[in-house]
């Protein structure tokens, strides 16, 4: 996950009443939720397996529940910027953070599979309304530039962290505990977030525009698109499901863009894709989060179901990669501020493709050890990559469009993220042919990642 970028127009902002409250209060609130929200991002893929014995489903419906979560933090990403301006980003941020928490009792609580799946999509939109509001909180608690920078550098950190981290805790808690504790984990965390956000200062308003239409078109294709991949998988394309969800998903793709291009004040400008820098940026960001987030489901499978370890077991295969993606994230803001953005993101997506082609040895008889060994590439060329490519896109741009063009490469970081979910499940979903299914899904992302290396390489320098 990395951050968007929040817009202020001192000349619009609305008059509300002042309330002090201490800078880092607010940092603390901010940092915390982002915390929360990347955990419950990444901690649940070790717990599905333990979710499927305990209330039942195939892999197809454990995908629900990881996409479900992601597909409305994805879509939602693209307004909810506009929606914390209009509202005020302290408000809705308390707003959000009792909503997921509210939410992640319902998902601990769940009976079903199904009510757990509409736990994860209230989770999920909480989550979207959240984050630009966490960080328009840090950017107005702290004016002065240097310590803003900071602040905006620690968010980003901790964020980034605890998305490492989350395959560890989800599978320590899942072995000591239960898969319920990971969500009732979030009930105190949430308490002190409303806490802390009561006593910190009110956010400005201002009348930002909303794109309703756009929205509701881009949520309906996104979800099509997901339920058409996932269940192609499970029960074939040539299925009357699958076929009708992959035709509303088109439809709704081009309804979305004749809503934009017609729109005033659209959510997602179509000219901002013809700019080089941005296009190759937003599709280093599907690419690299797809490569994450369906390779730890893959993975976090693999390691239950044909490795037979347990689901602590399977969290301490990604301890190492949590680490060392930690490592590189701090490497990487180095190597940009000497070489430019674009070298880290060149370098992090190549150390990735050669990562995946490594993975490839991979096979039944891998010894957990191994793995871990063996993900360490992958996971250091994803930490390097990550951090720099918000700084290459916005170099490219002119600062008052910063909020917008990092809201929509966070939504198509998310994106990818869901759909890769979607179509390597659907690979693996037989547990006959499941490496066969892991080793395809490794040769696409690395035939991707060969794309957008190349593309990042042609692009221009920018610092």
């Amino acid at each position: 996950m990395t951050t968007t970028v929040e817009r202020c127009d001192a000349d619009q902002a609305v008059a509300v009443p002042q309330r002090t409250g201490s800078p880092r209060l607010t940092l603390f609130a901010a940092l915390l939720g982002f915390v929360m929200i990347a955990i419950d991002a990444s901690a649940v893929n070790v717990a599905l397996p333990s979710v499927g014995r305990g209330l039942g489903g195939s892999t197809a419906g454990l995908q629900w529940i990881v996409d479900a979560y992601t597909l409305m933090f994805a879509a939602l990403l693209l307004s909810a910027g506009a929606f914390s301006d209009r509202l005020g980003a302290n408000r809705v941020y308390a707003w959000g953070a009792a909503v997921f928490t509210l939410a992640s009792a319902a998902c601990g609580l769940a009976p079903s599979l199904g009510f757990l799946i509409g736990a994860r999509l209230a989770q999920g939109t909480a989550a979207a309304v959240m984050l630009p509001a966490s960080l328009a909180m840090v950017r107005q608690a702290f004016p002065d530039a240097v310590a803003r920078g900071r602040a905006i550098a620690q968010w980003t950190m901790s964020g980034a962290a605890a998305t490492a981290l989350g395959p560890v805790l989800g599978g320590a808690l899942t072995s000591s505990v239960s898969w319920r504790s990971i969500f009732f984990l979030n009930l105190p965390v949430g308490l002190v977030i409303l806490l802390a956000v009561v006593r910190t200062p009110a956010s400005p308003r201002r009348p930002a525009p909303l794109d309703l239409p756009g929205q509701l078109t881009a949520i309906l294709g996104l979800g099509a698109l997901t339920y058409g991949v996932i269940e192609g998988g499970a029960h074939g394309l040539s299925r009357p499901g699958p076929l009708v969800s992959l035709m509303i998903a088109v439809l709704s793709f081009a309804a979305f863009a004749v809503v934009e291009h017609r729109a005033a004040e659209p959510m997602l400008p179509l000219g901002l894709l013809r700019e080089r820098v941005v296009a190759v940026c937003l599709a280093v960001g599907f690419v690299v989060n797809a490569a994450y987030y369906g390779l730890i489901f893959v993975f976090g499978l693999f390691a239950q179901d044909i490795l037979g370890r347990s689901a602590v077991g399977s969290g301490l295969i990604f301890l190492p990669t949590a680490v060392l993606c930690s490592m590189t994230n701090l490497a990487s803001a180095r190597v940009a501020a000497r070489h430019g953005a674009r070298v880290p993101v060149l370098v992090g997506q190549i150390a990735c493709a050669l990562g995946l082609l490594i993975l490839l040895l991979v096979d039944g008889h891998t010894s957990a050890l191994t793995l871990a060994i063996l993900l360490l590439p992958l996971a250091g060329g994803l930490g390097f990559a990550v951090p720099s490519l918000t700084a290459l896109m916005l170099g490219g741009l002119a600062p008052e469009r910063a909020g917008l063009a990092g809201g929509v490469l966070n939504s198509f970081r998310q994106t990818g993220g869901a759909l890769a979910v979607a179509g390597f499940g659907a690979l693996v979903a037989n547990q006959a042919s499941f490496v066969t299914g892991l080793h395809t899904s490794l040769i696409i992302c690395i035939a991707l990642l060969a794309v957008t290396a190349m593309a990042t390489l042609a692009l221009p320098k920018v610092r």
